[in-house]
């Protein structure tokens, strides 16, 4: 807030010839304002000192009969410590101005109340005196303009939708979309089942959505040939084998026509698991185990665990080393152990895959064996 006295002509008239005389000071000190936000950048500004610009105002007011006070008060309705910049005239007219410096709670840190004090002093008297002591820092991008947007052949703007729908990925290159597709077919050359074929139209969804069009097309085509040639390949088998009922599993849709079919059911056997658990550890060889659950088996669903049939024995400790570490598949790699080759061995010497009569027939020579013969 500025005040002054009733009349201001003639220290109006001198601080006009003072200003002529004065220039900004020099801008020898530079400070850094901290990004607030993730996404922004640390701005820094050159900015002159307070001690530089009092001997400029002073050097040049003093010539014209004008002398510069500021002091402090509290300001008891707010609860302030405000400065008070006063510039008197040897005629007895004055100018002075307010700045609000900090709370009065800040007198028990003197060291951050100097330097809001030495801050506040810095800008009161440039202001009143009508000189610049910093850079201005209003519009710092307005010199440097971001650069336009590079598109390529063939891509397209991402444009969202008004339900925030994902965006659709950018396209490759044609160089580098056909050496994608030459990639994909021969991971597709090496598949030989029609789950592994499942699994692998899943995982590569995502890589197929960035080629061209006549590259994804070919991709497809491919696909399907071998979808048709694996499903030939295999034995009808649905009258010699009946579904067990310890093992959860539903009818699976038909996917025969779709160029990446739905994933494939995921199977729940408690019988399975109690058997894995019966395991000793794969690292150690110890009991009592648990049932883990290979991630990586399958690809990642909400909410779901992979299917039971891609479990192995771990032991206590070992089951939580394998969690804290994370990578699981470096985990297993650096054990030189195989966790889906004994998965589907373990699979396929599960009871649940033996039939009632014979699992009756097993219990009963166990029962045998372990009592010994009849007397």
């Amino acid at each position: 807030m500025q005040q002054s006295s009733e009349t201001i002509g003639a220290i109006a008239s001198a601080l006009a010839k003072a200003q002529l005389e004065l220039s900004n000071p020099e801008k020898a000190l530079t400070a850094t304002i901290p990004a607030v936000f993730p996404r922004e950048e640390a701005r820094s500004f050159r900015y002159a000192s307070l001690a530089s610009g009092l001997d400029l105002v002073r050097k040049c007011l003093g010539s014209h009969e004008i002398a510069t006070v500021q002091s402090t008060g509290i300001d008891q309705a707010t609860g302030l410590v405000r400065l008070t910049t006063v510039l008197a005239h040897s005629s007895g007219e004055w100018m002075s101005s307010e700045w609000p410096v900090c709370a009065v709670s800040e007198i028990n840190a003197p060291h951050r109340m100097g330097t809001a004090l030495t801050y506040a002093r810095r800008y009161a008297l440039f202001a009143l005196v009508g000189i610049a002591g910093e850079d201005d820092l209003d519009a710092p991008d307005a010199t440097s303009a971001p650069p336009p947007p590079e598109f390529r052949a063939g891509s397209r703007p991402d444009v969202k939708g008004n339900k925030g729908a994902a965006q659709r990925p950018p396209l490759l290159s044609l160089d580098q979309s056909a050496q994608l597709r030459e990639q994909m077919l021969a991971e597709l050359d090496c598949l030989t089942s029609e789950n592994d074929l499942l699994a692998w139209a899943q995982v590569g969804l995502p890589r197929k959505n960035t080629l061209l069009v006549a590259d994804a097309r070919a991709l497809e085509s491919a696909y399907l040939e071998k979808l048709a040639a694996v499903q030939q390949v295999l034995p009808d088998t649905s009258d010699s084998l009946k579904p067990d009922a310890s093992v959860e599993d539903t009818p699976s849709d038909a996917t025969a026509n779709l160029a990446f079919p739905k994933e494939p059911v995921r199977k729940r056997s408690k019988a399975h698991l109690l058997f894995v658990r019966e395991q000793p550890c794969l690292v150690c060889r110890q009991s009592p185990c648990d049932a883990h659950h290979l991630k990586f088996a399958q690809p990642r669903a909400l909410g779901r665990k992979v299917s039971d049939e891609f479990t192995v024995p771990l032991c206590r400790a070992h089951h939580h080393e394998l969690h804290r570490q994370g990578n699981e598949r470096a985990w297993w790699a650096d054990l030189k152990i195989e966790p889906l080759r004994v998965a589907h061995e373990l699979w396929t010497a599960s009871p649940i895959h033996i039939p009632p009569v014979a699992a009756v027939f097993n219990a009963a020579v166990s029962s045998v064996r372990s009592d010994g013969p009849p007397r």
